[in-house]
């Protein structure tokens, strides 16, 4: 097939913007123009047209797009402009962001500018910095020129950085172009009606929580207004002799206060033994938290303007998953909730979701050649009772609920090295109060369990030293993975699983060694501990990721897959052949790795005319 790489340059303001304004919200909006668009087939030359959107349309009739593929950087974007806007859809999308993204992570930066300086295939210009608030017809014939040449150079280089990038991945290519199809070509609907009434119960909700807390007064102000502020929050909390919750900001790697609606040390405050510090906090979750309200508010607006496309960010973590992009982050939607019963199939489908069940469990068995437990998934045994048999040395068929509970929380939470504390805290987020030594007890007895897993966090503790040394290791069953110096570990889909700058550091007051990486935050790198149990859950990450990205292409064959959510697939198939549909998608996610043939999967599956339906 011929590539086709493009980019089209659009009018922008100081507010009608992509800083302002999400992908979706821009290109459908009302104030959206094309200034122009450069092509170029292959390793041509690149052409530049300017002219009103019929013009534009003819030009890009010229060229074959259907039946070829589409190259841009960030792609998510011209795709959207060519998808909606010119209703031309190639055969496939490429993507020169989403390769940078699983080739270097946050090292090289994503920008077309710092990539193409780092593969030395040109240099980007910077004329589009004087389009600022000028429509098509604001420009001279000669700042036309000049920006088509600026066009055309970015064209050039997006080509040449392509070809740089040398031989990415094959199915990987393919997960990019089915993430930004996701996107550009959306087949799923909103229910406005649905996403109206939940919004106006939320603001009801909230409303309802304010006014309990109206008749208290701190220092003569409001409670209600002190719920807003950070510093006034903490000293009300101290006033009432409760230590503000904090955490380490992942932007600045300081100290700052844990107050966000994710944060378990404000949530734990729920539960405290002051009826007002439950108020108070339950008021500020309520309030100073409004992601829920933004984002049904979000989702009634994209309604208006059309069929969902659905943002999701290829190589988004450093493990490969995917993650939520345009502001509206489908992959932390509530499990059950008002907005998943908002998003419908279209007319005469339905949606099936399909989520790969303990894969990251299962995985972990496998790759540490811990066979009994891997026969155990093999065999669709009870894991988590077995699990708690071990634990509280009962058969299993006395195992009582809150004691397959604790199993099942040890099972999928003990196989990365957690210590007591962090398996107790874990517990009390649950509802279930453990003692310091009784969580050690338990996370002694899945060791001893399970000593094949103890001894893989070792060995990945070894390889790590290699790694630092710039040395190869073995790791984890043969075969599996490659260690390969500080060019990372090697993973069966041919990237990479990397430590940027992956050292040795040593406590100066205690003498304590520890081994760190760099994460690049924009600007900043912040230092992240890495050790054997960690580094297993990276791995066991991407794996895992790895199944099911090849199960999302095995169902995208037959069936139109529009979402994927950690390890679930979510695809859109006729309603009348939808029970033949599940039994197609359940067998694509049993069906075993070439890579890992020993490795037994499983999923569980559900359908309806929404995705909460599923």
């Amino acid at each position: 097939m011929k590539i086709y790489t493009i980019d089209f340059e659009t009018f922008y303001s100081q507010q009608y913007s992509l800083s302002k304004m999400t992908t979706e919200e821009y290109v459908r909006g009302d104030e959206f123009e094309v200034i122009g668009v450069a092509v170029q087939e292959d390793d041509g030359e690149p052409v530049w047209c300017s002219g009103t959107r019929k013009e534009i349309v003819g030009f890009l009739k010229q060229f074959d797009i259907a039946n070829n593929l589409v190259l841009a950087h960030n792609t998510m974007f011209d795709a959207a402009i060519l998808s909606w806007f010119y209703n031309i859809v190639p055969a496939g999308w490429l993507d020169t962001l989403s390769m940078g993204r699983a080739l270097h992570g946050s090292e090289v930066g994503g920008s077309l500018a710092a990539l193409t300086q780092h593969y030395k295939v040109g240099t980007k210009g910077d004329e589009v910095v004087n389009a600022l608030g000028k429509r098509r017809a604001d420009f001279t014939p000669e700042q036309l020129h000049t920006y088509g040449e600026y066009c055309r150079n970015d064209v050039a280089i997006t080509y040449a950085l392509y070809r740089a990038m040398g031989e990415f991945p094959s199915a990987e290519l393919d997960l990019i172009d089915l993430t930004i199809k996701m996107f550009a070509e959306p087949v799923l609907l909103l229910d406005t009606d649905v996403l109206e009434d939940h919004k106006a119960d939320l603001l009801a909700q909230k409303e309802a929580l304010l006014d309990e807390l109206d008749t208290f007064e701190h220092h003569g102000e409001s409670i209600r207004d002190t719920l807003g502020s950070n510093p006034k929050l903490a000293k009300l909390l101290t006033s009432l002799g409760v230590e503000p919750p904090m955490k380490i900001s992942p932007s600045t790697g300081e100290s700052t206060f844990a107050f966000a609606k994710t944060d378990e040390g404000l949530k734990a405050l729920l539960n405290h033994e002051n009826p007002l510090v439950q108020a108070i906090v339950a008021a500020r979750l309520g309030t100073k938290s409004t992601l829920a309200e933004t984002r049904v508010q979000r989702f009634i607006e994209i309604a208006q303007r059309g069929a969902m496309p659905v943002p999701l960010r290829y190589y988004a973590a450093h493990t490969g998953r995917w993650g939520g992009d345009d502001k509206i982050n489908l992959q932390n939607l509530p499990r059950s909730g008002e907005l998943k019963n908002a998003i419908r199939a279209p007319i005469g489908y339905k949606i099936i979701d399909s989520d790969s069940s303990q894969i990251e469990a299962r995985t972990l068995a496998w790759l540490a050649e811990q066979d009994d437990l891997t026969q155990a998934f093999e065999d669709g045994q009870d894991v988590y009772k077995i699990m708690a048999s071990a634990i509280y040395n009962k058969l299993e068929a006395d195992i009582s609920k809150q004691e397959r509970f604790v199993g099942k929380t040890t099972i999928l939470g003990c196989g990365y090295g957690m210590g007591a504390k962090k398996f107790q805290a874990q517990l009390a987020t649950m509802g279930v109060v453990m003692e310091l030594d009784e969580a050690q007890r338990i996370i002694n007895v899945y060791r001893k369990t399970y000593p094949k897993i103890v001894a893989l966090w070792t060995s990945t503790d070894s390889a790590l030293k290699a790694m630092q040394s710039d040395k190869a290791a073995k790791l984890g069953r043969p075969n599996a993975l490659g260690v390969e110096g500080k060019q990372g570990i090697l993973l069966p889909n041919g990237l990479r699983l990397k430590y940027p700058n992956l050292r040795k550091l040593i406590d100066s007051e205690t003498g304590d060694s520890e081994m760190v990486y760099d994460v690049k935050r924009g600007k900043t790198s912040l230092r992240t501990k890495i050790y054997g149990g960690k580094a297993v859950e990276n791995i066991c990450q991407a794996l895992a990721r790895i199944i099911i990205g090849e199960q999302m292409l095995m169902v995208a064959r037959k069936y139109r897959v529009v979402m994927t959510v950690h390890d679930a697939i979510a695809c859109v198939v006729p309603a009348k052949e939808v029970d033949t549909a599940r039994e197609y998608v359940e067998m694509c996610m049993k069906i075993r790795p070439k890579w890992a043939l020993e490795l037994p999967l499983n999923c569980e599956s559900g359908y309806g005319d929404s995705y909460g339906e599923c």
